[in-house]
């Protein structure tokens, strides 16, 4: 298949999910592909164009990544949210795997444990923040606490009943004490980058077939995924309000097509290095001492 790669960047802020208004998922296109072209390509043709596109964006997000580091001036704390099977892991093992390891962290949240539950719903991701030069990805986040806790609040952690769930703007306040925290973050010099790979009900389906059709990715398959696949409805009603009220002017929320994997993961590349470029950073410069001593060192080792 003969396609040009698709300038993703320019489309970034078609998918931004506007500060301060209603969002309707039905109004977005999990198919979505900048080229209508790339929607009639084979699996086969699609995956190298995939190749392609990825590395060109690997490229430019490892020499973005550089000089992030190098300049020690700011952090990228990459947030990662969807539904099972959207496709976070890979998305993290194919944009990042051309990043200089010793920059990025990666932390996947899994249920909260009892320590986790004896404090604030904050706590746990607080502790992993990203430090100035380095990126930071969160594989699902503190959103869980106002998706998953949302749609099941008896996976909330014990809180009295002044102030749980049932308590008046309990959830409002919870979203309040996310963009409390994001603002701190951009603040500080942290980056926020928010994507909620979107995927449709029947893409799911698709995928979830695929691993329970392949030996080799049974490994892959969760009960839990089938279970809950059935509060597919109030998952989206959950989405929808958060995201209506936790995207912002410092730290938007990106709603990513994310029904063919090669977009989603183009899209994600691109956006990650478009911020860090947007920057402007420079490597450091160096006194006139530092720089006599960088020659000293240079003669030392060439008169070996």
């Amino acid at each position: 298949m003969e396609v040009n790669g698709p300038d993703v960047r320019k489309y970034l802020k078609k998918f931004i999910a506007e500060p301060k208004k209603r969002v309707r998922l039905k109004n977005y296109d999990a198919a979505w592909v900048p080229h209508e072209a790339l929607k009639e390509g084979g699996e086969e043709d699609v995956k190298d164009l995939l190749k392609g596109l990825l590395e060109k964006d690997r490229r430019a997000l490892a020499e973005a990544q550089e000089l992030l580091a190098a300049s020690r001036q700011y952090s990228i704390l990459i947030v990662l949210q969807g539904m099972d099977t959207a496709g976070k892991d890979g998305t993290i093992r194919h944009v990042m795997s051309g990043v200089n390891p010793q920059g990025c962290e990666v932390h996947s949240f899994k249920v909260p444990g009892t320590e986790d539950h004896a404090h604030d719903f904050l706590w746990r991701y607080e502790k992993v923040l990203p430090e100035r030069g380095m990126i930071g990805i969160f594989n699902r986040s503190y959103y869980e606490d106002v998706l998953v806790v949302h749609v099941h609040p008896d996976r909330m952690e014990e809180l009295p009943e002044a102030i749980g769930p049932g308590a008046k703007g309990f959830w409002e306040g919870r979203y309040k004490d996310i963009n409390a925290l994001e603002r701190h973050l951009v603040r500080n010099g942290t980056i926020v980058l928010k994507f909620f790979l979107f995927i449709s009900k029947d893409e799911q389906k698709r995928r979830l077939l695929d691993r329970l059709s392949n030996k080799e990715k049974y490994w892959k398959f969760s009960v839990t995924d089938i279970a809950e696949r059935q509060y597919w409805d109030e998952y989206m009603d959950a989405y929808e309000e958060m995201l209506a009220a936790t995207s912002t002017a410092y730290a938007p929320w990106f709603i990513v097509p994310a029904d063919h994997k090669w977009m989603a993961r183009t899209f994600v590349a691109e956006a990650v290095t478009s911020a860090i470029e947007g920057l402007h950073l420079t490597y450091p410069e160096f006194s006139k001492d530092q720089l006599r001593h960088l020659k000293e060192a240079k003669e030392t080792l060439e008169r070996e």
